[in-house]
C-alpha cells in the first residue's frame, strides 16, 4: 500500500513516526517552520518547472520507465533505487489509468540552513485557517525542495507523491518518492475510518487501530504531511492506540504447541481486493520449511486464541516466521481455515 524512498535519513518511516511532531506543528511553525509556498506565492518559472519535471516523472511511472526516474533522481537516492523501482513495477497500471486529475505544488526552502536540520519544519498557508498544510521532514539537508501530489482516478485510484529538489538553475531532481493507493477493491479510506468507529464503539480496539491505520494510509499523501483535517484524524487514532501492540523493542510472547514466540510486529496488510492481518515473529529456524509452516500454524491459532476480534476484520492472517540468521518463511490461510 505504502511504496517509500526519499531523501536521505527519511525512507522507509512508519505510521506515527513523526505525526507526534505533526500535533505540535500548529505551536512551533511560527518560530521554527522553515519558508514554504504554494499556489500563487511560487514565482511562475519555479512553478513551471516544477510541475514539468513532476508531469514527466510521472509519465516515467505510468510507462514502467525505472532507468528513466533512476537517471533524473538526485545521487544519494540513485544510488538507493530499489525502493522506487519496486513501487513503480508494483503500481505502474494504477498510474496508467490516466493523467492526474487533483495536483498540489508546495516549495520548501530549507537554503538557507548550515547543516542538515534534526527536523525542518514547513507551514504553508495562513496560520489556524482551514487550507493550512504543514511538513516535518527529519535530518533534511540544505536545499530547495518541492512536493509534488498527484491523485490519479479511475477504478482503483492512487496518489503519487513525489519530492523534487533543486539541482541548481531551476532543474529539478527526483528526490522522494512515494506511492499509495486511495481503495481496497470497493472500500476507501472514508469507508475505513467509518468501520474502524464501529469497531471502536463495540470495543474490538486492535480491530479499530488497524482499520485506522488503513484508513490513514488510504486517505493521507504521506505520513509526514499535516493538515487540519489529518491532524484530527491522527489525534482520534492515537486515542485509540491498544497498549499491548507488540514491536520489535517490546515483543508479545505468545505461546503456542508448548513453544514461546516473540511477535515483533502485528499489522493490517491489503492483498489485491482483501484486507489480511500480518503477524512477524522470531522462530529458531525459519529455514526449515516444514517446521516452520507448523509454527506458523500453531501462531496463527494462537494470535486468534488471544484476540478473536480479528477473525470477524479481516479475509486472511499471515503468518512469517523469522529467525536470527535472517532466514524468513511466511503463510496464508483464510481466516476461516484458522483453526
Amino acid at each position: 500500500m505504502n511504496s517509500n524512498s526519499m531523501v536521505p535519513n527519511l525512507q522507509n518511516c512508519r505510521h506515527f513516526a513523526l505525526l507526534v511532531g505533526l500535533f505540535l506543528l500548529a505551536s512551533v511553525c511560527g518560530t521554527r517552520a522553515q519558508a514554504c509556498y504554494n499556489g500563487s506565492e511560487i514565482d511562475a518559472p519555479t512553478a513551471k518547472a516544477v510541475e514539468t519535471a513532476a508531469l514527466l516523472y510521472f509519465n516515467m511511472s505510468a510507462r514502467g520507465d525505472v532507468a528513466g526516474l533512476r537517471a533524473n533522481a538526485i545521487p544519494e537516492v540513485a544510488a538507493n533505487f530499489g525502493n522506487i523501482e519496486q513501487a513503480v513495477v508494483a503500481n505502474k497500471p494504477f498510474f496508467a489509468q490516466g493523467q492526474p486529475s487533483d495536483t498540489q505544488t508546495f516549495v520548501l526552502d530549507a537554503s538557507e540552513s548550515k547543516t542538515a536540520l534534526q527536523r525542518a519544519d514547513f507551514y504553508c498557508g495562513i496560520y489556524n485557517s482551514p487550507g493550512r498544510v504543514g511538513f516535518s521532514i527529519p535530518n533534511l539537508p540544505p536545499g530547495r525542495y518541492a512536493v509534488s501530489i498527484a491523485k490519479v482516478p479511475g477504478k482503483d485510484p492512487i496518489t503519487l507523491t513525489m519530492i523534487l529538489q533543486d539541482a541548481g538553475n531551476n532543474v529539478w531532481k527526483l528526490a522522494g518518492y512515494y506511492a499509495r493507493r486511495n481503495s481496497i477493491g470497493e472500500h476507501d479510506g472514508p469507508w475505513y475510518l467509518s468501520k474502524a468507529r464501529e469497531y471502536k464503539q463495540k470495543g474490538q480496539l486492535h480491530n479499530a487501530w488497524f482499520y485506522y491505520l488503513t484508513a490513514w494510509d488510504l486517505i493521507a499523501p504521506v505520513d509526514f504531511m499535516g493538515t487540519p483535517q489529518l491532524d484530527k484524524l491522527a489525534d482520534e487514532m492515537q486515542a485509540a492506540r491498544p497498549g499491548d501492540l507488540p514491536s520489535a523493542n517490546a515483543p508479545l510472547e505468545l505461546s503456542a504447541s508448548g513453544k514461546t514466540f516473540k511477535v515483533t510486529d502485528l499489522a493490517p496488510f491489503p492483498a489485491g481486493t482483501d484486507l489480511d492481518v500480518r503477524i512477524q515473529y522470531e522462530t529458531a529456524d525459519a529455514a526449515n520449511g516444514t517446521l516452520a509452516s507448523q509454527d506458523n500454524a500453531a501462531v496463527m491459532k494462537a494470535m486468534l486464541t488471544k484476540y478473536p476480534e480479528l477473525r470477524d476484520a479481516f479475509s486472511a492472517m499471515i503468518a512469517r516466521a523469522t529467525d536470527s540468521l535472517g532466514h524468513d518463511y511466511g503463510t496464508i490461510t483464510p481466516m476461516k481455515d484458522v483453526k
